[in-house]
């Protein structure tokens, strides 16, 4: 049986529509406008879809779960907060709704290290190219 093509467009849409309300949650995670995390539930409810289906589209679409797309933007996000020496490691997970403890099993189970450690290596690195540089 052939699989029509519109099939195949509107699995792409709700992907790029997923994308999109990933990024603007987020966004609002990080501004404060929202406080409670979204689940997969959440983003299918948004695009009106079941949360099954969205999983398997989101998957046949872009070859990766929902999942993936989240994680690897909390890690961005993630990384370009601790880069901000001023912020403390407690208050980046409080605002992306984890607490401490939780944040730093995140962060070491995507990065290899803990928020702390990525910090002090960021910030050796920065210190490294200023020194070669003058």
């Amino acid at each position: 049986m052939k699989i029509p093509q519109k099939f195949f467009a509107r699995q792409h849409e709700i992907a790029a529509d997923y994308l999109k309300e990933l990024d603007k949650h987020l966004d609002d995670i990080v501004s404060g406008r929202a406080t409670e995390m979204f689940e997969v539930r959440d983003f299918a409810a948004l695009l009106f879809v079941h949360p099954t289906h969205f999983s398997n589209t989101i998957k046949s679409a872009t070859g990766h779960s929902p999942c993936f797309f989240f994680e690897e933007r909390l890690m961005e996000i993630s990384k370009s907060m601790l880069q901000n020496v001023s912020t403390p490691i407690s208050e980046i997970a409080r605002i992306l709704t984890y607490d401490p403890s939780n944040f730093t099993k995140f962060f070491k189970h995507f990065e290899g290290k803990t928020p702390k450690q990525y910090r002090e290596e960021y910030f050796i690195s920065l210190t490294k190219k200023e020194t070669v540089t003058i």
